[in-house]
């Protein structure tokens, strides 16, 4: 598994790489990228690096996989030769963009953790980051005229220590994983792997697998596939009309231990209005549930703990256990099985121990879901610490999700892409 410190001489060699680079490899296309993705253990957001401006420079991100495009905190310390203001007459802004402010593009960076938001200039930049043949890292690769949004400092307010925007992976031709399939020429998709540890990252791949973790299993195969279902009304900040840019999935029922629970399916649905529905978010750190869906699964999940020592609450959980009351396993300690049932009968998502329940303090182990309230817009969204150590790919083009079962299953974690050598 990889530690801290190879992790630090990661981030050490690549900088030295980008800063040694007067002009990083372009000439030919890499068919696949990574970044690393580390769980930061103050805010348990998740946060990557990529490296920007001239000359480079090493920012931190925090990831949201269903925001619209990335956005950099332009007050303090921006400093760059190439950056350039885009244009209303730019083809980047007539065709991709569609706010225009005193003959600049502009658009509104938004911080879903806080919920905060502002407007700010449309601004292309290099971009550099690491490719990869999917079991080493690569040559490290630009884009000279990356479009990316200004935003000013307040909007940081309760993001990460070190973090000077976010990492939008959302629906959108301003994405991440859109500007990088189109500068590069590869498909547009991407695999989100989280790892569950604060010390060693995770990984994101752009592009195509294989993705490989040590020792040497390519987790790109198989994979469980299911429609991302569009959301017709925007879900976040933007242009009224917009359907939304995050991930939805088609949740019919869910089953504790195969015991189907009693909810209210007309919630599972998107409305005309957008309302209802599974989001998948990485800016909620654990799976929230509309109220009746809650009731009705903590209801039959308790049950079957009967016999564990259950103990004070700890926020944000509810039902909390002494730890000394269940049986350690490869996937994590011992509970009822929690299964997401998508399109089919044959197409679950099953969560296990390691999932479902999170260590809130030493000795306790809590179910790790949330009460989401009465009717909020959306029903359900499946938060980071339930698809840790899962490979998610999320494929733009053919618009569908492929998702593994825990990796535990093939002992091998999220945390082990092997940054620490090149192929």
């Amino acid at each position: 598994m990889a530690s801290t410190s190879h992790f630090s001489l990661f981030l050490f060699s690549l900088l030295l790489l980008l800063l040694a680079a007067t002009s990083p490899a372009t000439a030919k296309n890499p068919s696949a990228l990574v970044l690393p993705v580390t769980k930061d253990a103050s805010t348990l957001q998740y946060v990557t690096q990529v490296a920007q401006r001239t000359p480079l420079v090493p920012i931190k991100l925090t990831v949201d996989i269903g925001s619209r495009f990335m956005w950099v905190d332009c007050e303090q310390g921006y400093n760059s030769t190439s950056d350039r203001k885009v244009r209303c007459s730019s083809p980047i802004c007539q065709f991709q963009l569609h706010g225009c402010g005193g003959n600049i593009c502009s658009l509104g960076p938004d911080n879903r953790v806080s919920n905060t938001g502002t407007g700010g200039d449309v601004v292309t930049d290099v971009l550099a980051v690491q490719s990869t043949d999917g079991s080493n890292p690569g040559p490290i690769v630009s884009i000279r005229r990356f479009p990316f949004v200004c935003g000013n400092a307040f909007v940081l307010q309760g993001l990460a220590s070190g973090v000077t925007g976010m990492a939008g992976l959302g629906i959108t031709n301003i994405s991440l994983p859109a500007q990088f399939a189109s500068a590069f020429k590869f498909p547009n998709k991407f695999a989100l792997c989280l790892s569950s540890s604060t010390n060693s990252p995770g990984v994101i791949f752009f592009g195509n697998g294989p993705y490989v973790l040590l020792p040497n299993v390519d987790v790109s195969e198989p994979l469980v596939y299911t429609p991302l279902i569009k959301n017709p009304v925007n879900t976040a900040s933007g242009f009224l009309g917009e359907a939304s840019t995050d991930y939805f999935i088609g949740v019919k029922s869910m089953k504790i231990n195969g015991k189907a629970l009693p909810i209210n399916k007309t919630l599972l649905a998107i409305s005309e209005e957008g309302k209802g529905g599974t989001m998948i978010s990485t800016v909620h750190p654990y799976t929230v549930m509309e109220t009746s869906i809650y009731k009705a699964f903590t209801s039959t999940f308790v049950k079957q703990l009967a016999g564990v020592t259950r103990v004070a609450a700890v926020a944000p959980f509810e039902f909390c256990y002494s730890a000394k009351g269940f049986v350690s396993t490869r996937l994590g300690v011992g509970v009822p099985q929690i299964d997401l049932v998508l399109q089919s009968k044959s197409v679950v998502w099953s969560m296990f121990g390691a999932n479902s329940m999170v260590e809130a303090r030493e000795g306790v182990l809590c179910l790790g879901f949330v009460d989401g309230g009465v009717d909020p817009t959306t029903s359900i969204f499946i938060g980071g610490h339930q698809m840790e150590n899962v490979i998610m790919q999320f494929d733009l083009e053919r618009l569908r999700l492929g998702f593994s079962n825990s990796l535990l299953f093939r002992r091998t974690t999220c945390a082990n892409f092997n940054f620490t050598s090149n192929a």
